[in-house]
């Protein structure tokens, strides 16, 4: 698999948050860590701001100028950058294209599905993330204790 060639099928996601996706795991065959490669268009984000419970991920950028929103605050980012997220609110992260050219990021993780926390929305993930289920704070929601 080459990352700066390969086809990407476009993902099933509302407008301003349109993309296309890969998983390089999958097609590699991999166990037991990630990657997905992703491709998004000018005045696109790749994902709500948000950060991981029990999965670290690191992004490599393959072609494009995106913008990288952190803790920190906002940075283009240039073919060749790595960036790590931690797990946790240091980890905090999303990426918008605000120029013209196409962005192409690879992100490696580490295939802990825990729970994502997405704090613009005041919601929480949990499941795997193509099963994800999502909750605001103060949602009503049933827990099993062992005992029906």
């Amino acid at each position: 698999m080459n990352l700066l060639d390969c086809d990407l099928p476009a993902a099933d996601m509302p407008p301003g948050f349109l993309h296309r996706w890969v998983s390089v795991r999958e097609a590699l065959g991999g166990e037991h860590f990630g990657c997905s490669l992703y491709e998004f268009d000018s005045r696109e984000q790749l994902w709500p701001y948000h950060y991981h419970w029990a999965n670290e991920e690191w992004l490599v950028v393959v072609a494009g100028t995106p913008t990288l929103r952190d803790p920190g605050g906002e940075r283009e980012l240039a073919v060749g950058d790595v960036v790590a997220f931690p797990e946790g609110e240091a980890g905090a992260h999303t990426l918008t294209n605000r120029t013209a050219e196409t962005a192409r990021v690879a992100i490696f993780s580490t295939r802990r599905h825990g729970s994502v926390t997405y704090p613009d929305s005041d919601k929480l993930g949990a499941g795997p993330p193509h099963e994800r289920h999502y909750f605001r704070r103060g949602d009503a929601v049933d827990y099993w204790d062992g005992e029906q």
